[in-house]
């Protein structure tokens, strides 16, 4: 998950096949319960977040 200036929130994934990193926007009727355990996975796996970081 990331944050936009504007606060708006994106959801980050990375493509398995080719490795690609893209954000796209969340929508209004998107459920919060699973954006939070999405956001929140990192936290119960740092591996996440690395790899994350070392894609972009």
């Amino acid at each position: 998950m990331s944050a936009r200036d504007n606060g708006e929130w994106q959801l980050v994934h990375q493509c398995l096949a080719c490795g690609a990193v893209k954000a796209n926007r969340i929508a209004g009727d998107d459920n919060a319960l699973a954006l939070m355990r999405i956001a929140l996975r990192p936290l119960a796996d740092p591996r996440i977040g690395q790899r994350a970081l070392l894609a972009l």
